[in-house]
């Protein structure tokens, strides 16, 4: 199984908590509709930082081959689109879990 952790920072503007929260609705629309993907998590920060990331995603695979289904299905790619088009920084992490 392949845990995919990720964090955005977004560009501030009047709509970053409706983006936030966008991005958060659209991501965990994704459950469900990619064979493989067996748990998606999006969160928004709750706690005011300028050091803290806006939002993150967990979510766990089957395997590399549902991790690249997931890359390419329409529907994340419209929501990475949406999610490039307001972010000002990513980070991400992906590991094997046992």
């Amino acid at each position: 199984m392949i845990k995919h952790v990720v964090m955005w920072r977004l560009k501030a503007s009047h709509d970053k908590m409706a983006n936030a929260l966008k991005i958060k609705t659209d991501l965990e629309a994704l459950a469900g509709e990619i064979e493989g993907l067996i748990s998606i998590e999006a969160g928004v920060t709750a706690l005011p930082d300028p050091q803290a990331y806006d939002v993150v995603l967990i979510a766990v695979f089957e395997d590399q081959t549902a991790f690249e289904r997931y890359k390419t299905h329409p529907k994340h790619v419209v929501a990475a689109e949406f999610i490039g088009s307001v972010k000002e920084a990513r980070t991400a992490v992906d590991y094997l879990l046992p």
